[in-house]
Order: C-alpha cells, then sequence, then structure tokens
C-alpha cells in the first residue's frame, strides 16, 4: 500500500474511540488481520481500503496520504476560504484576535512587496519558510494535551522539529541569495528590484489598511531580540 495508509488508519480508528477489537468486528476482519494493517506489516486489498473509507467517513485518497482533505478534496486558489470568512475571529479573545490581524496584515503587505520582485522563486522560499513556521508551531500546540494522536503527522516531534529548523534555514539561505542577487542554480533572480523601494512613507501610502500593523510588528519583533 504506502507508509501513510497505517497511519491514517490507526490515527482515525483512535479518533473515533474504539478499541482494535470492535473496528475489527464492525469492518469484518480478525483484530489480528487490523493489527497487520495498522502496524504496515501487511497491505489490504481494495475492497477493505474501500470499506474503511465508508466505515469512517472519508475518501480512499485521504486513507492513502494522497489527500489531506478527508473528502479527498484538492484545493485551488477559489476554494481556500478568506481568514475570516466564517466569523471564528468574533469568538476568539482579544489578545489572540490582535495577534492574529497583526501578522495577517502585515503578511498582506510581504506578500503584495513579493508581487513586485517578480521571482517566483523568492515567493516559494519565503512561502516556504513561513509554512515551517506556522508548522513547528502547531505542532507544540498540539502537543499540550498528550491525548492527541501523534499518528496524525507521518514525523515524530522532536524530529519534526529539527528538520523543520534545518529546512527554514535553508529556505532563508536561498531567500537571501536571490534578495542579493546571487541565487542558486535553478532559483530566479529579483527581475526589478527598483519596484522594491520601500519607505515608511511609501508603505503608509500603498497599503493605509495595512502597514500601521507591520510597523507594530517590527517594533514588537526588535523589542523581544533587544532582550
Amino acid at each position: 500500500m504506502n507508509n501513510d495508509f497505517p497511519r491514517i488508519l490507526t490515527l482515525l480508528r483512535k479518533e473515533k474511540g474504539i478499541s482494535q477489537k470492535s473496528a475489527a468486528a464492525d469492518l469484518g476482519i480478525s483484530q489480528a488481520l487490523l493489527s497487520h494493517y495498522e502496524k504496515g506489516i501487511r497491505e489490504c486489498g481494495l475492497d477493505f481500503l474501500v470499506r474503511c473509507a465508508d466505515y469512517y467517513g472519508v475518501s480512499c485518497d485521504y486513507l492513502l496520504g494522497r489527500s489531506p482533505d478527508r473528502r479527498g478534496i484538492t484545493l485551488t486558489v477559489d476554494d481556500i476560504p478568506e481568514a475570516d470568512a466564517v466569523g471564528g475571529e468574533n469568538r476568539m479573545p482579544l489578545l489572540p484576535t490582535l495577534n492574529k490581524k497583526l501578522i495577517a496584515n502585515s503578511l498582506n503587505v510581504l506578500y503584495g512587496l513579493l508581487s513586485k520582485a517578480e521571482s517566483k522563486s523568492l515567493v516559494g522560499e519565503v512561502s516556504a519558510f513561513l509554512m515551517l513556521a506556522v508548522y513547528r508551531m502547531f505542532r507544540l500546540v498540539y502537543a499540550v494535551n498528550p491525548k492527541n494522536q501523534e499518528a496524525m503527522f507521518s514525523l515524530p516531534l522532536p524530529v519534526a522539529l529539527r528538520y523543520a529548523d534545518a529546512a527554514m534555514q535553508i529556505c532563508e539561505a536561498n531567500a537571501h541569495a536571490i534578495a542579493a542577487g546571487v541565487p542558486q542554480s535553478g532559483h530566479e533572480p529579483v527581475a526589478n528590484p527598483e519596484h522594491l523601494a520601500i519607505s515608511t512613507q511609501g508603505l503608509s501610502e500603498e497599503y493605509p489598511l495595512w502597514s500601521s500593523s507591520l510597523l507594530n510588528l517590527i517594533q514588537n519583533a526588535e523589542k523581544r531580540l533587544s532582550r
């Protein structure tokens, strides 16, 4: 099958809060066989894969790790909701809401500037760095409750955090090389560096709704760094 199937099969059962014995009975196989499937010792057939998908209410693509969405959907730009579209912000306490807005608004400025750089490589490296940062912090928050199933992830926490740290350093090094005009092989340079003339006045004029958030974020970050 693949390496993701045993992990996801175990995760779904544990999230449902049922024993291996109960799940095996419901799926029409022995507990020993289900144990082998969950440990990756044996591979299942297509019939069992479909039964599991129906039993847990997920798609076969999700079970196989081909899609992170339980329905097997592959997201396009149009499918991704706006950050506050579902109104979840209104249910947050003040401090998380404030910090989220500072970060989200600052990212709007950052990506506005990146669009001027006209370098897919720079956008890619910056985006990968930020995604890895969010991934690392989500892993730490997820680990607060010891009952949360580690099988949600393919890498154990200590390994994931160290790999992510190394990957972020590589992303930063690549982005730095691109920004400095000496990109490594396979990376695009910044097409028009002169388009990235930046000043506080220019930011305020071009991003009147977001620039103050960025300037506050810079101030808060440098206060923390100065400690």
